[in-house]
């Protein structure tokens, strides 16, 4: 009797290792879609009223007039004041917030900035953020705060006397409000880059893994 060949076990592929949860990369491109609309509309907004001798040209904007900007930047701001604060909350419960942005040291920053200068900071596993990513999206999380609550001292200078006061009067509070903007956008550029630099992490904020 012939013994039939032995057949070696097929070792199954390795799954894909879960880099963002469901509800990260919603409240991300949530927040992505608001951020674009209220600076579109943010620099129709400025327009109207310069504050610096320079204007954004027409083709970047939106709303087609002041009206007309003023109702999608109001509109983007509540989209993402609501979805802003669902994002923190989960971050802080289920403790993603302490995992990915701490412990964040000086040391590291510098010597990962250097790294980045050099072109040799590596992104070998996309669950791990080096400390310039941590100071990255710890800075843009703050600015985000500082557009909405500069943005509520403009929009309602009158009802909110203090706000108003902290942020050094009207004037003031719109030059807080345009660097905090000019500040994300700004970020976004340099977050661009670094996504076509390496295009796994635009894959994984899609498909999470």
């Amino acid at each position: 009797m012939k013994a039939s060949p032995s057949v070696l076990p097929t070792t199954p592929a390795a799954p894909t290792a879960a880099v963002h949860p469901l509800w990260l990369r919603v409240t991300h491109w949530i927040n992505a879609f608001s951020v674009v609309i209220m600076i579109a509309s943010g620099w129709r907004i400025y327009n109207a009223s310069p504050i610096f001798p320079f204007v954004f040209p027409k083709e970047w904007t939106l709303g087609g007039w002041l009206g007309g900007a003023l109702q999608w930047h109001f509109a983007a701001m509540w989209l993402l004041a609501i979805n802003g604060i669902v994002y923190l909350l989960l971050n802080l419960l289920t403790g993603r917030a302490r995992r990915k942005f701490f412990p964040l040291r000086p040391a590291e920053i510098l010597h990962d900035f250097l790294q980045a200068l050099k072109g040799k900071l590596q992104h070998a596993s996309l669950d791990h953020y080096n400390a310039v990513q941590k100071l990255a999206y710890l800075s843009v999380i703050l600015d985000l705060i500082l557009i909405v609550v500069s943005g509520l001292a403009v929009w309602k200078s009158v009802q909110l006397p203090l706000l108003r006061e902290l942020m050094g009067g009207f004037d003031n509070a719109r030059i807080v409000h345009f660097f905090a903007m000019t500040f994300l956008v700004l970020f976004i550029a340099v977050h661009i880059v670094m996504v076509a630099l390496v295009p796994r992490t635009l894959l994984a904020m899609l498909r999470g893994r």
